[in-house]
């Protein structure tokens, strides 16, 4: 039996989010460190976590099938079991887990995690809703007693934007290089686009969204294939499915871009194309572009809020390119094409995201002494 303290993870998503990927490393991760973990979850949401129960991660499952209902359960949950730490993800996540902390008597310490760059987060809702979000997060998130973000430019932005003090928020990289991970880059793929002989593959993976912008992608590879023998491949699903086919049949691209849909182990697909590209509009820390880089495969990205920056800037200045500028994204994908960049310095720009490298900034930024 284990003497350290016990950590509570408080998460409902999709079962296929980046924070289902975090979570799916980071709650072993903790787990193996010594920390019993609980996950508290809702019925029929994720995380789903692949290796299961073990004597030091739980799965606590409520009766519950949403956040706020779940009240309830998650007040009970604090005053029997007494987690040294109770770890939430998302606002409304986040902002059940505060009232919860508060009507339980508090006794667990409260960190409080956001994964994306709130203030263009907030400009997409209305006038009413950005009102009532922006000054939820200013009253409640004080009560906090750790606030984590992804990246240097989402904490920025968060303090700024809600008006908490910047040093109360730390920069926790998520675990993204594990074991696991590294198995699953040498699995087999079974797709023609990348039998021998055949043109190089363009990758894009994610939500099918207006946030991930794969129209300027499409729009950019238009451009690209009037001079290189390539083909682009985007995996993912999402509400924005019938709008890029439109775009892609308009553009006369039909057999050059597959839109497969969600893949549940991409990472054969960054392993083997030829370079992956980042479009979005907006991020906290994009886990998709960190993979393509652990998995050593030259990457273009958008100089999005936020992280792309952290990330690329140190290697070279023409992996960025403004959000929306498929002129200028068609030509950084031409210069990777001809002249990628070497594995090893992408593999040494993500160590930070190893997962002892994670596990260790998560506990220091939740309190615990790390040696």
């Amino acid at each position: 039996m284990t003497s350290q303290p016990r950590i509570a993870c408080f998460l409902a998503t999709s079962g296929h989010s980046g924070v289902d990927r975090v979570a799916r490393n980071l709650l072993p991760g903790l787990a193996e460190a010594g920390y019993p973990v609980d996950l508290l979850k809702i019925r029929n949401h994720g995380p789903n976590l692949e290796g299961g129960r073990t004597d030091n991660l739980r799965v606590v499952e409520f009766k519950a099938r949403h956040v706020y209902t779940a009240l309830p359960e998650l007040v009970s949950y604090l005053r029997q079991s007494r987690p040294a730490v109770l770890l939430t993800d998302k606002d409304r996540v986040n902002r059940t887990a505060i009232l919860a902390h508060a009507l339980s008597g508090g006794k667990s310490r409260l960190a409080l995690r956001n994964g994306t760059t709130v203030s263009v987060n907030l400009a997409s809702r209305g006038v009413f809703d950005r009102f009532v979000q922006r000054n939820s997060m200013r009253h409640f998130y004080r009560r906090a007693d750790a606030i984590l973000m992804p990246s240097k430019g989402a904490a920025d932005d968060f303090a700024s934007t809600i008006g908490l003090p910047r040093e109360r928020i730390a920069v926790v990289p998520s675990p993204i290089i594990t074991p696991g991970f590294l198995r699953q880059l040498d699995q087999p793929l079974d797709h023609p686009w990348f039998a021998p002989g055949e043109p190089r593959v363009i990758l894009g993976v994610g939500e099918l969204c207006r946030r991930k912008d794969f129209t300027t992608l499409i729009r950019a590879y238009a451009q690209l294939v009037e001079s290189y023998d390539c083909r682009l491949l985007i995996l993912g699903e999402g509400r924005a499915r019938d709008r890029l086919q439109q775009e892609i049949d308009r553009l006369g691209l039909g057999g050059r871009i597959g839109l497969p849909g969600f893949v549940a182990n991409p990472y054969p697909y960054m392993k083997r194309a030829s370079l992956f590209v980042l479009s979005s509009l907006w991020e906290g820390m994009p886990v998709v572009l960190i993979e393509a880089m652990a998995a050593a495969t030259p990457v273009v990205a958008t100089d999005c809020p936020s992280g792309p920056a952290e990330l690329l800037s140190g290697l070279s200045a023409e992996l960025l390119v403004k959000p929306r500028d498929a002129s200028a994204l068609a030509r950084a994908m031409a210069g990777q094409l001809d002249n990628p960049l070497p594995g090893p310095a992408l593999l040494a720009a993500v160590d930070a995201y190893r997962l002892e490298n994670s596990v260790a900034a998560y506990l220091k930024a939740m309190g615990f002494s790390v040696e």
